[in-house]
């Protein structure tokens, strides 16, 4: 971020001497110290953005900020830059230090996943696919036995036009009557091996297309079941188009690679090498100039290979940012529109297009070049053997026929050759895709499942959170937390925003783990319970309540999908929906829109408290279940809430205090502390926090009410 708080493009990197933070346009340093001049490397984040402050001897503090989605890359480059220091103390620092598997050396602002900070993209990065593939190798052996013979039968038909031409057409053209019989015997094997070889390539293709579209089908359920099981923490440092390109886009690209190209390139081996050993066998002298081409042709490939590496990968990256601009946009359309900001929004897309046409005319320039070379040198190839070839027959060293069959060969062979080279941009696509697809796979959840997990059914609803702390990065969000809440009791936690409420009722959830003390159900340690099984004894209705696109029964139901009509619509009557959703067009079967966006959002809180009633859960978590509606809507919400706290321990985070008058206690938080616990009317006579915030919000109301 540069002085006129915009984010600019700039790389913080350092050696075995120095760090250095450099303007990536212009690659001019921005800032420059001696590890040895270092005093201290310190890491922060302040207002959303990450933070590192490094202080040195000789000049004042230097602050390089960054978006907080890099906020865990920088933090792992903070502590490998803090190594290096104490080894240049030490005199052992070594630029090997740098390398850390898996781990950024540079990072590099405009990039959230930047080549700047990731290993470059292998072709190896494929053979992983194997495990996916490994179900189905019977089948696959099947198909490679397949293409190994339709290859040889199409190799067939060149052998035989050698005898035809030598011992039928050139005798019959020489004034010898025609060898009809041996004519017939010749033209009935091309069309038997071309017959043969169709049938062979249509099975060859079908089944091989098959295993392919079932890898694919793997690999993406694979990997969004893998989404699924990921902690919140990693959905809150991506993109939503981002992770959507990658399931849907990147496992397509896999996928379309597994069924043509890498078909296509296996038989161009095996044609190639079955057409080398035929050649040779022919006459060796002109199969070696055959070959003569191949070495140039090889490192041409390498060249390009190594130029394509970064670059899809790179074009991946852009790609996602299109996606992204589009998740961000749709759904938020309503805010675009409300603010008369559809020219902004059109021009950030047209940005982010430019540049990945931008991305693309480099790699596709590099490529455009690469394809006619290679044809050029397989004309020149068949030009040396046209060469080669009248040579040795004016020696009598070959006959026409053999000359006839090296040239039907060749042809095949420089073909293959050709596709051969044209796979390697595929191939690069298809690796990168794979890379992207293995980064989400290799993610490892902040919230593991424990390795001997507590089944239990039904909770108690005994909840404890015994010293608990808990950090986002290098920000303490809860600082030793204790609070016990019996079954059936109603807690209701208040505190000015920033406080820690959605936190704690967070790690109640287990949506993140506690950094430090212990949270138990039922005297239990929740890490150690079963993590499905716990969830499924807690009711969560949030301040926005989110409904998925499909009937209003499907939404109700979501929790316990076996539900029965009657189940359905007595949760729906208990959170007071029932009367609304009948005066719907078709009643329960009714589509509520993308997000519900059909329904006012006293509805949608309905649907969502209904949700949780059908579930049955012992624990209830409100978090400001009714702070975005109207009054009259309260006064619904409210009812229904009554219902769906009897005989459930409760924990309600509410901005209007009025709402909490019926809880059994209430807990103030205060920056991330407990500050005040008691009942409703002995805070207020405490004249504490909780005072505070009362008064706070009568002043309001006052004031509210003259302006009405």
């Amino acid at each position: 971020m540069n002085t006129r708080l915009e984010f600019s493009k700039s790389i913080l990197a350092f050696n075995a001497q120095e760090v250095v933070v450099l303007d990536k346009l212009s690659q001019t340093p921005v800032f420059q110290a001696n590890l040895a001049d270092i005093d201290r490397v310190v890491m922060g984040d302040h207002a959303g953005l990450s933070t590192i402050l490094i202080h040195s001897a000789h000049r004042p503090v230097f602050r390089f900020y960054a978006s907080f989605s890099l906020h865990r890359a920088m933090d792992e480059f903070v502590g490998m830059l803090e190594e290096a220091i104490r080894q240049a103390e030490a005199g052992t620092g070594h630029s090997a230090t740098i390398a850390h598997p898996g781990v950024p050396a540079l990072l590099a602002e405009d990039d959230v996943e930047g080549a700047a900070f990731e290993e470059p993209v292998s072709t190896r990065a494929l053979l992983r696919l194997w495990r996916f593939a490994k179900p189905y190798q019977g089948k696959l052996f099947v198909g490679l036995l397949l293409t190994l013979m339709s290859t040889g039968a199409t190799l067939v038909a060149p052998y035989l036009s050698m005898p035809l031409m030598d011992d039928v057409l050139i005798p019959f053209q020489n004034g010898q009557p025609m060898n009809t019989h041996l004519a017939g015997l010749y033209l009935g094997g091309l069309l038997a091996s071309a017959f043969v070889a169709a049938a062979l390539s249509w099975a060859r293709t079908y089944l091989l297309a098959l295993v392919s579209e079932r890898i694919g089908s793997d690999l993406r359920t694979t990997t969004f079941r893998h989404l699924m099981s990921l902690s919140l923490d990693y959905f809150s440092a991506k993109r939503t188009g981002d992770l959507i390109s990658r399931v849907s886009s990147e496992t397509d690209r896999i996928n379309l690679f597994l069924s043509l190209h890498a078909l296509d390139f296996v038989t161009d081996v095996i044609m190639i090498v079955m057409t080398s050993v035929i050649l040779m066998s022919i006459d060796f002298k002109l199969a070696l100039l055959t070959l003569l081409p191949l070495p140039l042709i090889a490192w041409m490939i390498h060249l390009v290979r190594e130029k394509l590496r970064t670059g899809f990968e790179k074009v991946d990256r852009v790609w996602g940012e299109v996606n992204n601009i589009l998740a961000d946009t749709i759904p938020g359309i309503r805010v675009v529109k409300a603010f008369a900001q559809e020219d902004r929004e059109s021009n950030r897309f047209l940005a982010a297009n430019t540049r990945n046409l931008e991305v693309n005319d480099r790699i596709n320039k590099t490529w455009s070049l690469f394809a006619p070379t290679v044809s050029l040198l397989t004309e020149v190839g068949i030009l040396v053997i046209w060469i080669g070839g009248i040579s040795m027959i004016m020696h009598n060293n070959i006959t026409v026929g053999v000359l006839t069959a090296f040239l039907a060969y060749i042809s095949r062979f420089y073909s293959r050759l050709d596709s051969m080279s044209r796979i390697v941009s595929v191939t690069q696509k298809a690796a990168a895709g794979s890379k992207r697809i293995f980064d989400i796979l290799d993610y490892k959840s902040s919230v593991p499942e424990a390795e001997k997990p507590v089944t239990i059914s039904k909770l108690k609803g005994d909840l404890e959170l015994r010293n608990v702390s808990f950090r986002y990065g290098s920000r303490q969000v809860l600082d030793g937390v204790s609070l016990k809440v019996k079954a059936g009791e109603m807690i209701g936690l208040v505190g000015h925003s920033g406080s820690g409420k959605s936190t704690l009722v967070n790690l109640l959830c287990r949506f993140y783990d506690i950094s430090e003390g212990e949270v138990l159900a039922d005297g239990i340690d929740i890490r150690n319970i079963h993590l499905k099984t716990y969830r499924q004894n807690i009711g969560l209705v949030l301040q926005e309540p989110f409904l998925f696109f499909g009937t209003i029964a499907e939404n109700i139901a979501y929790g316990k999908p076996d539900a029965t009509r009657e189940d359905i619509i007595a949760a729906a009557r208990l959170a007071h929906a029932h009367e609304f959703i009948l005066r719907l067009p078709h009643g329960y079967d009714s589509l509520v829109g993308e997000r519900g966006q059909s329904l006012s959002g006293g509805e949608r809180q309905r649907i969502s408290i209904a949700r949780a009633l059908l579930i049955d859960p012992k624990i209830l978590i409100l978090d400001e279940a009714t702070s975005s509606v109207d009054s009259q809507t309260e006064k619904e919400i409210q009812k229904a809430l009554d219902n769906l706290v009897m005989g459930r321990t409760t924990i309600a985070i509410a901005h209007r205090l009025s709402t909490l008058r019926k809880a059994d206690r209430i807990v103030v938080m205060d920056r991330g502390k407990v500050v005040e616990e008691g009942a409703h009317q002995a805070l207020l006579d405490a004249k504490g926090h909780f005072w505070n915030l009362h008064q706070a919000q009568e002043k309001l109301k006052q004031e509210q009410a003259l302006y009405e």
